[in-house]
């Protein structure tokens, strides 16, 4: 029989909590007609759904990227505060934008949901000196003129936001004054000398690449200037079908992901290395997702399309419905950013409501898109030091690379090993999991498997979810199982004596 030795003292990484972080943008439903929507049944004083906030407390997601995205780079502050909220013409996806949820509304409702803020600077149309005023209005205490706004404004203590990204796909032809990489990585510099001079404790995020024919020049450049002044270097990554529309291919995304993280950890050992730092860089990976451009048998309206219902508040966009391969594909992702903890630090699913999300609403409730449980399985078992495994499978050539057709991940916290394992074939495997000098007991199991068109909508919300199955029997420092064909399967193991 096949097995997978796991040793505890073999680890790669701490798995920090803020890894499994997501994403609000103001785009589409996301916020308007999804975390806000004041006339439903279920809406509290603010205007906040709920039964969104049920889900989403669930979840217990630790941090949320705000207010963007594209929407970023066109957006100004002051837009969102006081009493006064300018409609403005969104250019980014074509919108109109109320401004009636802004900076105070979502760290009420980022409270509510208990998660802390990644809040976003502005260096398409705005300035480090914009920025700076950011920090000063959100983190200052008292005693100037931006900080007693604040107060005025309602919010007397600090938001105490920590964690700040300095703008969003800088190199992409799509976003709103994007940029060279010399030229952003001198705007970075500054913006980032100007915002910790106001904050010193504050962390700040540097865009990586996201336009394919940057990388990894501009992460080189970029990393050149920027390197004393940053703390993590963002990675935004997306994955759907590859042009073969093999679903074996597309669920080895993760091997793609796996040489990505890698390029991305040689550009930022190299800029360490030319500035003499001792600093390591970390990495964010604050987009990730499965987003569908095109068409699938599942997922047959994609909303991609910036002119439909253009200048609309809240029109559909990127609502993407996601099938049991779709959760396949996430979950050999969250395994593979399990297999890079040494490095990725923090991240974000891209988004977290109706917006290629794992919450959908309509007017009535709210539905848990397939992503959704390996995505909460993720937050809630995966910390703790991630420890190497090898997993002994047959190798499949594919369009995302070499990929095995098992493949997993474990962790170790506090006398409990949780081992993630993606089974992409369609036949049952068999292994036995040894533990090093250990005896342990399996005390939970739990599979998400299907057909692989599986999905849940509105009228069949269950057909696809992580379902709990018995646990084998016994204490031994040797345990054997079986993965389903098509499946994630999540198994536990406690140390005993």
């Amino acid at each position: 029989m096949r097995k997978i030795k796991i040793d505890k003292s073999d680890t790669i990484g701490a798995v920090e909590r803020d890894v499994w972080g997501s994403f609000i943008e103001h785009m589409g439903r996301a916020i308007y007609g999804g975390i806000y929507q004041p006339a439903h049944p279920t809406a509290d004083d603010e205007g906040f759904r709920g039964d969104v906030l049920d889900a989403v407390r669930e979840l217990h997601v630790p941090i949320l990227r705000y207010p963007g995205g594209n929407f970023l780079s066109g957006y100004d502050w002051r837009d969102g505060i006081g009493k006064f909220r300018p409609v403005r013409l969104e250019l980014a996806w074509g919108e109109r934008e109320p401004n009636v949820v802004g900076l105070h509304e979502f760290a009420s409702w980022a409270k509510k949901a208990g998660s802390e803020i990644m809040m976003s600077v502005n260096l398409g149309t705005g300035t480090p000196k914009e920025a700076a005023q950011l920090v000063e209005y959100c983190n200052h205490p008292s005693g100037t003129y931006l900080s007693d706004l604040r107060k005025e404004n309602g919010a007397s203590q600090p938001f105490g936001i920590k964690k700040w990204c300095l703008g969003n796909e800088m190199d992409g032809p799509w976003q709103i004054c994007g940029m060279k990489p010399e030229e952003y990585a001198r705007k970075a510099t500054e913006t980032a000398k100007l915002m910790k001079w106001v904050d010193k404790d504050i962390e700040l995020i540097v865009c990586g690449s996201a336009a394919g024919e940057s990388f990894p020049t501009w992460d080189r450049i970029v990393l050149e200037h920027t390197y004393p002044y940053v703390d993590y270097l963002a990675v935004h990554r997306y994955y759907s079908y590859t042009p073969n529309r093999k679903p074996f291919d597309f669920m080895s995304a993760h091997a793609e992901f796996d040489t990505y993280i890698r390029s991305f950890v040689a550009t930022a050992d190299y800029a360490k290395a030319l500035a003499r730092s001792k600093k390591v860089m970390k990495l964010s990976v604050d987009e990730w997702n499965v987003w569908h451009m095109q068409p699938t048998d599942t997922c047959k309206n994609t909303y991609n399309d910036a002119y439909e219902n253009r200048w609309d508040i809240a029109p559909r966009r990127v609502e993407n419905m996601y099938d049991l391969a779709d959760a396949l594909t996430l979950s050999g992702v969250i395994c593979a950013m399990i297999n890079h903890a040494d490095r990725i630090k923090m991240g974000c699913l891209a988004q977290l409501v109706n917006v290629i999300a794992p919450v959908m609403t309509n007017d009535e409730t709210v539905l848990k898109q397939s992503i959704y449980y390996p995505y909460s399985a993720a937050i809630r078992y995966a910390k703790g030091d991630a420890l190497r495994i090898r997993i002994p499978t047959q190798t499949v050539e594919t369009e995302n690379g070499d990929a095995g057709e098992v493949y997993g991940a474990c962790c170790y916290d506090k006398g409990t090993y949780t081992l993630f394992l993606l089974n992409k074939t369609e036949k049952e495997q068999t292994y036995e999991a040894a533990f090093a000098d250990t005896r342990v007991e399996m005390t939970e199991r739990c599979e998400l498997s299907g057909p692989l068109n599986a999905f849940n909508d509105f009228s069949h919300p269950n057909d696809v979810t992580l379902r709990a199955r018995a646990a084998e029997k016994g204490v031994r420092d040797t345990l054997a199982f079986s993965l389903p064909p098509y499946s994630f399967t999540v198994l536990r193991f406690t140390e005993r004596a």
